[in-house]
């Protein structure tokens, strides 16, 4: 075999091979949810670190681009005379796509970076090996933990964006605009009730904007612990881990967003 189609080949084993360590870090880490013992005084702390200190840069994300869309849409808007539906546009916008995303980006950038750094700077030092040494699973006390907060404040930091990115519009709609907060408040909860509801009383809207942040919270988190733990060259790659946590969690939050966009409304318009 050529040296060339022998590079290729290896290189493309070893994508495979990091593929399937991904999936199995991945499956593992939600197992053991439910295996003792329950580390909750991690799981706690880690809600702390990924949610409560999380909580300033995403205020200040979906405060500003509320205002930003609220802002750019009543130009295009009032062009039409429809600056009233400026609720509409901003409450849609932020609860089904703006909200899951920039908070999903905003974590990757923020927790992603610290798991991946806090996991590698322990694999160049030995520390898990010396967790494997005592017989505890690495994966069970340092991965599932960060599964398990992500899962639950990801999505919570999402609800808070959507919130503050909708108050965000209000502000533009009322001081700049010209429109009542009456009546902005109206349209936004006709674009929620309009749009349909499932399960019976909870809006499409919610359905589309809370299972995002779930899936979000899973990749980034999961994409964190990957980088961290496979991390390789002592302080000079524990930066490489960070980077490509980083780069790999907000490339996925992308492309999974609209995979899952495509989904939930071909589901979502059949039933």
């Amino acid at each position: 075999m050529p040296a060339i189609l022998r590079r290729l080949n290896d290189a493309a084993k070893s994508k495979v091979l990091s593929l399937q360590e991904y999936f199995v870090l991945a499956a593992k880490s939600l197992r053991f949810i439910f295996a003792r013992p329950f580390y909750a005084q991690d799981v706690v702390q880690q809600m702390d670190e990924i949610g409560v200190q999380s909580l300033g840069i995403v205020l200040l994300t979906g405060l500003f681009t509320g205002m930003v869309l609220a802002l750019q849409s009543s130009v295009q808007l009032k062009t039409f005379g429809a600056t009233m539906y400026i609720g509409n546009l901003v409450s849609a916008s932020m609860i089904r796509e703006l909200g899951p995303v920039l908070a999903g980006l905003m974590v990757a950038g923020r927790v992603g970076s610290g798991i991946a750094a806090q996991l590698g700077s322990m694999r160049v030092t030995e520390q898990i090996d010396a967790l494997n040494t005592l017989g505890t699973d690495p994966i069970k006390k340092l991965v599932t933990p960060r599964v398990v907060a992500a899962l639950i404040m990801v999505p919570v930091l999402t609800i808070i964006d959507d919130f503050v990115g909708i108050i965000g519009g209000n502000i533009i709609a009322a001081f700049v605009v010209g429109l009542p907060s009456g009546q902005y408040w109206r349209t936004v909860w006709d674009q929620m009730a309009s749009d349909g509801f499932t399960l019976r009383y909870i809006p499409n809207d919610f359905i589309q904007g809370l299972i995002k942040p779930f899936v979000f919270g899973a990749l980034i988190s999961v994409t964190a612990c990957y980088f961290g733990l496979n991390t390789t060259g002592g302080t000079e790659g524990v930066g490489q881990s960070t980077t490509r946590t980083v780069v790999t969690s907000s490339i996925l939050i992308l492309v999974v967003d609209y995979f899952i966009t495509q989904l939930l409304l071909s589901l979502l318009a059949n039933g």
